[in-house]
């Protein structure tokens, strides 16, 4: 879970770099070539997130709704931290419940 919790903040903090780093720097400044390199690192961490969550999913860590949740997250400017923030922190608290009571 904690891998998890990471790769979302590695993948929401890669977007950003792209939206607000990569993309003025490109249309501003005439350097496309920031794009080019932000543009491939935010597309390994989107890939590589998902199929963490989706491993996740298949471990029985988190639900498959939690799971979709995550993956739309992957989209949306902000969602993985979000997601870190509310679903993976309320999952993560569950477990360590019901591991203190077994």
């Amino acid at each position: 879970m904690t891998f998890l919790r990471l790769m979302a903040l590695l993948e929401g903090t890669s977007l950003l770099l792209l939206l607000c780093v990569a993309m003025p720097l490109k249309y501003q400044f005439g350097m496309p070539e920031a794009v080019s390199l932000v543009g491939r690192l935010h597309g390994g961490l989107f890939v590589a997130f998902n199929l963490v969550l989706f491993y996740n999913v298949f471990k029985g860590r988190i639900t498959g709704g939690q799971g979709f949740i995550g993956s739309l997250a992957s989209f949306v400017p902000f969602g993985t931290f979000i997601y870190k923030a509310t679903v993976l922190k309320k999952s993560a608290t569950l477990t360590n419940v019901s591991n203190n009571l077994a």
